[in-house]
C-alpha cells in the first residue's frame, strides 16, 4: 500500500470521526458549538441541511483562504466536502439519537469532544493540508499579526453571534464546548504522542508542480 493510500484512509476515518463528533454534540439538544450555531442559521435562511451548510460555509472560507494567499491541501478540500456529506449520512438517516435530558445531553457532549479531538489526530496527522476554518485562522493571523487566541476567538465569536441572529440554537452546550475543545483536543495528542508541529503538509500546487515537471512541462 502506497504511503498516499494510506495518508488518505488516514485523512478519511478522521472526516468521519470528526462528522460523528459533531452530530453527537448538536443532537446533544443543549446548544451548538459556535460554529454550528452559524451553521444552523444558514439552514434557516437558506432552507438547506446542517451538512450542506457546512460545505457552503467551507467553500467560501476556501475562497477567502485562497484570495489571503493560504496554501491549500487535497485535505483542505476533502474536509470541505465530507464533513458534510458524512454529517448528512448520519443525521438523515438518525443514527445518533436526539436526547431530552440534561445529563444524557452533557454526557453526549464530552463522547462528542472527545471523538473530534480523536478525528483531529487522525486527519490533521494524515499531511494533507489543514481544514478550512483552520486555514482561514492560519491566514488572518499571518496578515494581522495578532495572536493565535485572539483570531480563533475573534472568529469563533463572530460566527456565534451572526448565526444567533440568524437563529442559530445557543444553549449551555455551546459554553461548555467553547472552553472544553482546546482542552479535550490537547489530552487526545498528548495521549496519542502527537506533535502538531512535527506534521510536513503536503500541498496542492506542489503536485502541480511536480505533475508538470514529471510531463515536460514548465
Amino acid at each position: 500500500m502506497s504511503r498516499l493510500v494510506q495518508k488518505l484512509i488516514r485523512l478519511f476515518i478522521g472526516l468521519f470521526l470528526y462528522a460523528l463528533g459533531i452530530v453527537l454534540t448538536i443532537n446533544a439538544n443543549l446548544g451548538l458549538s459556535p460554529w454550528d450555531v452559524f451553521h444552523q442559521g444558514c439552514t434557516y435562511l437558506i432552507g438547506i441541511t446542517m451538512g450542506q451548510a457546512t460545505i457552503a460555509v467551507g467553500v467560501v472560507i476556501v475562497i477567502a483562504n485562497v484570495v489571503l494567499g493560504e496554501r491549500l491541501g487535497w485535505g483542505t478540500l476533502f474536509n470541505m466536502i465530507f464533513i458534510g456529506v458524512f454529517m448528512d449520512l448520519i443525521m438523515l438517516n438518525h443514527l445518533i439519537p436526539i436526547v431530552n435530558e440534561v445529563f444524557s445531553g452533557v454526557l453526549m457532549i464530552f463522547l462528542g469532544l472527545v471523538i473530534i479531538g480523536i478525528a483531529s489526530y487522525f486527519y490533521i496527522g494524515a499531511g494533507l493540508g489543514s481544514g478550512p476554518r483552520d486555514g482561514l485562522m492560519i491566514a488572518l493571523t499571518k496578515k494581522t499579526h495578532k495572536s493565535v487566541r485572539f483570531i480563533r476567538n475573534s472568529i469563533e465569536i463572530s460566527a456565534l453571534f451572526i448565526g444567533y441572529l440568524l437563529g442559530g440554537y445557543v444553549g449551555v452546550g455551546t459554553l461548555i464546548m467553547s472552553i472544553a475543545l482546546g482542552y479535550i483536543m490537547q489530552f487526545m495528542f498528548k495521549l496519542f504522542k502527537f506533535d502538531i508541529n512535527s506534521v510536513e503538509h503536503r500541498f496542492i500546487d506542489e503536485d502541480v508542480r511536480i505533475l508538470f515537471e514529471k510531463h515536460g512541462g514548465i
